[in-house]
C-alpha cells in the first residue's frame, strides 16, 4: 500500500469487518487532485450493488480549485472498479447475509493511482460498542501499568 489520505473512522466503531476488497473508483482529473491535496470526507458513505456493478455514494470531494468549470458534484455516485469475480461474490454475500458494504480507506498505491479499501460488514448493536470500549480502556489500564513496570 501507498500513502494513506483518509480513513473511515465509524466503519470500524459502527461494523464488524468480516471481509475486505481493494478497488479502484472512477473519478476526473480535479477529484484525483483535490484527493491529493486531502479534500475527501467519508461522513455517512457506503456501496451499493447496482445491477452488475457497484457504487459509491454520498463520498465527499471537495471541489479542486483550479479546475473551475470543470468540477464535477461533490456527492455524485462513483463506480467502484472491481473484477467480475469479485463482484459476483460479494452480490452474494450482500443478499445471503444481509450485509453492509462500507468504505474504509482511500489511498494512493504505489503507482499512484486512487485505491478505496471497501469493507463487508454487520452492524454492531449498543452493547457490542460497549464491550469494545471496555476492552479497549482494559488494554490502556494494562500497558500503562506495564510502562510503569519497565521504568522502574
Amino acid at each position: 500500500m501507498g500513502q494513506t489520505v483518509a480513513t473511515n473512522k465509524k466503519a470500524f466503531r459502527d461494523f464488524n469487518l468480516l471481509d475486505r476488497w481493494e478497488c479502484g473508483i472512477a473519478l476526473t482529473g480535479g477529484e484525483v487532485k483535490s484527493i491529493r491535496a486531502g479534500g475527501v470526507n467519508f461522513a455517512d458513505s457506503f456501496a451499493r450493488v447496482k445491477g452488475e456493478e457497484i457504487f459509491l455514494y454520498n463520498l465527499h470531494i471537495s471541489p479542486y480549485a483550479q479546475a473551475s468549470y470543470l468540477n464535477e458534484e461533490v456527492d455524485r455516485p462513483r463506480k467502484l472498479l472491481l473484477h467480475k469475480k469479485e463482484i459476483r461474490k460479494i452480490i452474494g454475500m450482500v443478499a445471503q447475509k444481509n450485509l453492509a458494504l462500507i468504505p474504509t480507506k482511500i489511498y494512493f498505491n504505489k503507482r499512484g493511482f486512487v485505491k478505496i479499501e471497501v469493507g463487508l460488514g454487520r452492524g454492531k448493536k449498543i452493547y457490542d460498542k460497549r464491550e469494545d470500549i471496555k476492552k479497549r480502556t482494559l488494554d490502556r489500564a494494562l500497558s500503562r501499568i506495564v510502562r510503569q513496570k519497565k521504568s522502574r
